[in-house]
């Protein structure tokens, strides 16, 4: 139990610190948020730390095969899945014209 709360408290630190901007970061932090989330869920499923072990090594491997899926772009447009969007401030995404993203 106390191996679980440790891997937890040391995947939230790290996912909120702030960092520069990298170009693997985008990778980075949704392997860091998949295997958080992965630690959570196999330790609550299992009630042991190496369910927790194996959650997390799944969460991480999803997490940053899901953000290398898209292609950041300059401007801050992202080339996703054959078409290009753009990401505001707020977070939310939009559809733009391919042509942004060549």
């Amino acid at each position: 139990m106390k191996m679980t709360i440790a891997a937890v408290t040391f995947a939230v630190l790290a996912a909120t610190l702030p960092a520069r901007q990298a170009n693997a970061q985008d990778v980075l932090g949704g392997a860091l948020l998949g295997g958080a989330a992965g630690a959570i869920i196999g330790g609550a499923a299992t009630g042991r730390a190496g369910g927790a072990a194996v959650g997390a090594a799944i969460g991480a491997t999803t997490g940053a095969l899901i953000a290398n899926e898209s292609q950041r772009r300059r401007g801050g447009y992202y080339w996703w899945r054959g078409n290009c969007y753009y990401k505001d401030g707020s977070g939310e995404w939009y559809r733009t014209k391919r042509r942004y993203c060549d």
